[in-house]
């Protein structure tokens, strides 16, 4: 069947409006552009970020994200998403990054969560190099992307992420967001540890 045969069938508006050759090219741009949309998200399973007042973020401000359940075991690959803007006053930053791994249905409702796991990484973000060249993406606000840990997670796992700044300034301005993100990176994953108990 042909296109345009196939396109005269269908009763809806937009196909009826165009004359048939037109309704061909349509169809198949919609169709390449949904596939565009379904692809690019790929394994990535949560991509969240939280603002900071970019007048200055207090060190006790600590930011939090809530991962919801996972539908699939496997490894997950974390990334810390940061947005500075021209008024970041340091060459670098670090920040603390604090996973806690739960198996709960109320995964960050409760106000005592059960933790089965906690994972903490200390990140040295490097910003700017000696000559004073911003490192990241952007124009007048610049991306940046650090890698942190990667855990295991069984199906019906949460993480409850804290996300705090760690530096002598108490206040630190220019660091207008924060964002965590979790790939899904294979499901063949082997924890060595089960297997020995």
């Amino acid at each position: 069947m042909s296109l345009n045969k196939f396109f005269s069938q269908l009763s809806h508006p937009l196909c009826v409006a165009l004359p048939s050759p037109k309704r061909g090219r349509v169809a198949l741009c919609g169709a390449a552009l949904l596939l565009f949309f379904v692809a690019c998200t790929g394994n990535k399973v949560y991509d969240s970020y939280k603002q900071t007042p970019v007048a200055g973020w207090e060190k006790n401000d600590t930011l939090t994200f809530c991962v919801p359940p996972m539908a699939q075991e496997g490894l997950y690959q974390v990334e810390l998403g940061l947005r500075i803007n021209g008024s970041y006053p340091f060459m670098g930053l670090t920040l603390i990054v604090e996973q806690l791994i739960m198996h709960s249905p109320d995964y960050c409702q409760a106000s005592h969560l059960p933790r089965m796991g906690i994972v903490a990484d200390t990140l040295t973000c490097k910003l700017i190099d000696q000559q004073g060249r911003v490192q990241g993406q952007g124009l007048s606000y610049y991306q940046y992307d650090f890698p942190v840990s990667d855990v295991h997670l069984k199906r019906g796992d949460s993480i409850y992420v804290k996300v705090w700044h760690d530096m002598k300034r108490e206040i630190l301005p220019g660091v207008s967001d924060i964002g965590i993100r979790y790939i899904r990176k294979n499901s063949g994953y082997i924890d060595r540890q089960r297997l020995q108990e």
